[in-house]
């Protein structure tokens, strides 16, 4: 893998990212040259209080390698300029990079058409366009939505006000004690026919959790209702193929998957996106205007108001090939190895108490814990000292602490650039912790 200093030129965007990573596309293959893809990270070589920074919050937000970073840069220096309304030089290449993301994404998505995957800020985003979009026009008094507890509130609180708004009724898959969700209840819950869509998350933020969404899918869409992932952190860790889910709609951020922030997608089917009117008004989703009514343009556009964020989807698009030329497979199993170090690791230290699937497999890089007689706020702060990030709160999972019957959690959490030696400074840091705390 080449140092950020012989990555192919970003104005070549066919090969940034791919070159120097060797593996064939979502290949399994062999374990990580983790110190290479290290190299690729400019962030990660600093010190912080004095020590070598270990960046343990990739859940929240991860970090961008230099192709991505340079891809950004690129733009503003060559190619800036509004995309599809310019008939100038710089206005044709900002829209050939912009419109060409679109295909970067759809095609690692496995969907042949494009027009189906509509940018957005985030994943937030996403979700509420579908629950303002697709809901205020499909549900009524009586329907059912589906959720689960594991949600992250994204993928909550819009449901929450789209029941309020129509008088549809809130339904739940719960968890049981090693924070997998309960499917033997869900006939029960499918039986009436009322469930017009469930809104599930590919993985849990909080406990890393994945989650079996073909199968709920495949029972859903049995009793006529439609599918919504929350893929904020299923994007970043798991493979994703839109087929193989049968899924109807699937919304991810770009900050959590080496993207830049403020960029994210709603991919969803083109019958449905046809039928739902748009989310936002304004300049570019529009076909006619009148005095009294206007007429939208044709998807995608119709959902895309306004200027967007071009370097945004230039940089989640570079990201995307980066990602795709190391992996997901090798990315997945490489978060496992550390996930599985760090909980047999925390099982050994008195009054540590995990959250999450007992078998690493059923988790991706994520591993929350507490520690008796220390918040979780000072175990954070104790590490940042040491150089150490972590997450300490509720994670925006506030249901997750609720079943479990904690205020919040301390939370690691991993991804491609992480080390085992890394491992090993976090568990010694929680030493230190322990030690400050009796």
């Amino acid at each position: 893998m080449a140092s950020p200093a012989t990555h192919p030129p970003t104005d070549s965007p066919a090969l940034a990212g791919s070159q120097s990573l060797g593996p064939r596309p979502g290949g399994s293959g062999p374990e990580l040259d983790v110190e290479a893809i290290r190299a690729d990270f400019p962030i990660l070589h600093q010190e912080v209080n004095g020590r070598p920074l270990v960046y343990l919050d990739n859940a929240a937000t991860s970090q961008k390698p230099a192709v991505v970073v340079e891809a950004i840069e690129g733009f503003y220096r060559r190619d800036n300029a509004n995309v599809h309304r310019g008939l100038h030089e710089l206005s044709r290449r900002s829209t050939e990079r912009y419109e060409g993301a679109r295909g970067v994404v759809a095609s690692w998505l496995g969907v042949e058409d494009p027009g189906e995957v509509i940018w957005t800020r985030g994943a937030t985003e996403a979700i509420n366009l579908v629950a303002r979009s697709w809901g205020d026009s499909h549900l009524r008094e009586g329907d059912e939505i589906l959720l689960t507890d594991l949600e992250h509130h994204s993928n909550l609180v819009p449901w929450q006000m789209l029941a309020a708004r129509t008088g549809a009724r809130l339904r739940y898959l719960e968890l049981d004690d090693e924070g997998e969700l309960i499917l033997d209840d869900l006939p029960r819950i499918l039986e009436g026919g009322r469930v017009r869509i469930a809104a599930i998350s590919q993985v849990s933020n909080a406990l890393g959790t994945l989650n079996p969404v073909a199968e709920i899918a495949r029972q859903v869409k049995a009793h006529g209702g439609l599918v919504l992932v929350d893929g904020a952190q299923g994007a970043a860790h798991a493979p994703v193929r839109i087929p193989d889910l049968g899924i109807d709609f699937y919304a991810f951020s770009g900050h959590k998957m080496c993207g830049p922030t403020g960029v994210g997608v709603l991919w969803a089917r083109r019958e449905l996106l046809e039928a739902m009117e748009p989310f936002q008004g304004g300049g570019d989703m529009i076909d006619e205007v009148h005095r009294d009514h206007s007429t939208w343009a044709q998807l995608p556009y119709k959902f895309e108001a306004g200027t967007p964020n071009i370097s945004g989807a230039i940089g989640l698009a570079e990201a995307i090939r980066y990602l795709n030329a190391v992996g997901a497979e090798r990315i997945l199993a490489h978060e496992q190895r550390l996930v599985r170090r760090t909980m047999k690791a925390l099982e050994a230290m008195p009054g540590i108490r995990l959250f999450g699937p007992g078998d690493p497999a059923h988790r991706a890089g994520v591993v929350s814990f507490t520690m008796e007689g220390t918040h979780p706020h000072d175990i954070a702060t104790i590490l940042d000292s040491e150089g150490v990030a972590i997450r300490a709160g509720h994670h925006c999972a506030q249901l997750v602490m609720k079943r479990y019957g904690v205020a919040a959690t301390a939370r690691a959490s991993f991804y491609l650039y992480n080390t085992e030696a890394e491992v090993d400074r976090l568990v010694e840091s929680l030493g230190t912790v322990r030690e400050i705390f009796g």
